[in-house]
């Protein structure tokens, strides 16, 4: 469980990320959270993980402090968060295998990742990662050489090898075009289906919350404006939480024909 008691978060020069959001996130859970450019949707998501430090309120995870943690407890509370970044984040002089190994860096001692000693339960999680997102035959080639939906799904792997309990995606389908999008968003959310890992992803297009979401969640100017069943969700929601009228750029689909 993630428990966001009246958290706040103020960047250095005033700028209020996060404005008393209270949220509660049960244990294998997919949470879709949407808002617009500033609305606080990275910040909430860097706070959970400890990469931003909240300035007020209490973020636990599974009964853990995170806000002032010691740096020992903060690099266990990571260990078992996995991260997904809309710029992939890799390693592209390397190979795909080599990049997804780097998820096992918190179970293994530090000598033996700087000499690329890997042992083999260590491979064979990064194998089993690579082939629930479909691209274990890319293992031994460099990462330099892949598509941008082949590398976010190395990111996906590296995440996944890990074997985390939590998933962040923060715009993981940004820089993707839209058939790439729909295949890597379908990996998140099996992902979360089979293996039960509480996956939390922030997104720009509203059709694809609608679509992979179960549960959504509105960021406005840092202040949390929704929560609740997609089900529920429909244009008026959506103008709610953007404080604007919805525009073909806030939509895949759309913004793909234009």
């Amino acid at each position: 469980m993630i428990v966001f008691d009246d958290v706040s978060v103020t960047y250095r020069g005033g700028v209020q990320a996060l404005k008393n959001v209270s949220l509660t996130i049960d244990d294998g859970e997919l949470v879709v959270v949407v808002g617009l450019s500033g609305a606080g949707k990275s910040t909430l998501l860097r706070a959970l993980n400890g990469l931003v430090p909240a300035t007020s309120g209490s973020i636990t995870v599974d009964g853990t402090e995170v806000v002032g943690a010691s740096p020992k407890t903060m690099r266990e509370i990571r260990s078992g968060i996995g991260m997904i970044f809309q710029t992939f984040n890799l390693v592209h002089r390397t190979t795909v295998m080599n990049n997804v190994l780097m998820g096992r860096l918190a179970k293994v001692p530090a000598w033996r990742s700087t000499l690329g000693i890997w042992g083999g339960e260590d491979r064979e999680a990064a194998f089993q990662a690579l082939e629930r997102v479909g691209i274990v035959d890319k293992a031994y080639v460099r990462a330099s050489n892949l598509s941008g939906g082949q590398q976010q799904r190395v990111g996906i792997a590296r995440a996944l090898a890990q074997e985390p309990s939590i998933m962040l995606a923060d715009e993981p389908v940004a820089a993707l075009d839209p058939v790439t999008t729909h295949q890597v968003m379908g990996d998140l959310q099996r992902i979360n289906r089979e293996l039960g890992i509480t996956t939390l992803i922030n997104l720009h297009f509203l059709d694809l919350a609608r679509h992979y979401g179960r549960r959504l969640v509105g960021l406005r100017g840092g202040e949390l404006v929704f929560d609740g069943d997609i089900a529920e969700v429909d244009d008026d929601t959506f103008r709610d939480i953007y404080g604007r009228a919805i525009t073909p750029d806030d939509l895949l689909n759309e913004s793909a024909d234009a």
